[in-house]
């Protein structure tokens, strides 16, 4: 009992922190921005999968990473998706984060939110994190991934290398929704 109390006092502090982070952050949004546009539709069952990250905006989550960066996709009985993101780190290991991945709205909807928190904190909105497609070809080859606010971007391709072209045809498409694609980061992908 000491023990719980103990963790829940030391819980408090950050949590309110989390709490004026996260209203800080709606403040600052620009409002003469246009809105982040997803795909029209996603098939999740043609998504699910391995991704391999080509570039991303640099986070402070993946700062450990430094190459062979990847994202794994499958389907729970439940409806929801598990998330399995690896990357090797500096001195050679390979790092791993479980997830869960949920849509939100519609079954076909391009909007998901995924949570790395331990599953007793789910209850908490600060623990999900945005996960909406915004760019994705016909084929389900070479996607794009954000948030409402474009404080994150990965580009993501089935292969661990992207075609240039293809790249930079992309590239044009983000800037078009208005994203900073100078703090775009490539990632390393090695055998």
């Amino acid at each position: 009992m000491t023990l719980f109390s103990s963790s829940r006092t030391s819980l408090l502090p950050i949590l309110g922190v989390l709490l004026i982070s996260l209203g800080s952050s709606q403040v600052l949004a620009q409002q003469g921005d246009q809105a982040v546009k997803t795909i029209a539709s996603l098939d999740v069952p043609r998504y699910l999968g391995a991704w391999y990250e080509i570039a991303k905006f640099p986070n402070w989550f993946q700062k450990k990473c430094v190459s062979n960066t990847k994202a794994v996709y499958t389907a729970k009985p439940d409806g929801n998706l598990r998330v399995l993101n690896s990357c090797k780190t500096a001195s050679g290991e390979i790092s791993e984060a479980e997830g869960l991945a949920r849509q939100i709205g519609a079954k076909d909807s391009p909007k998901l939110e995924v949570r790395f928190a331990p599953e007793w904190l789910s209850f908490l909105p600060l623990v999900w994190g945005d996960y909406w497609v915004i760019d994705l070809d016909s084929q389900y080859q070479v996607a794009a991934v954000s948030d409402p606010k474009r404080e994150y971007l990965w580009v993501l391709s089935r292969t661990p290398q992207l075609d240039p072209k293809v790249y930079a045809d992309l590239l044009q498409r983000l800037k078009q929704q208005q994203f900073d694609i100078q703090k775009l980061e490539l990632t390393s992908q090695k055998n």
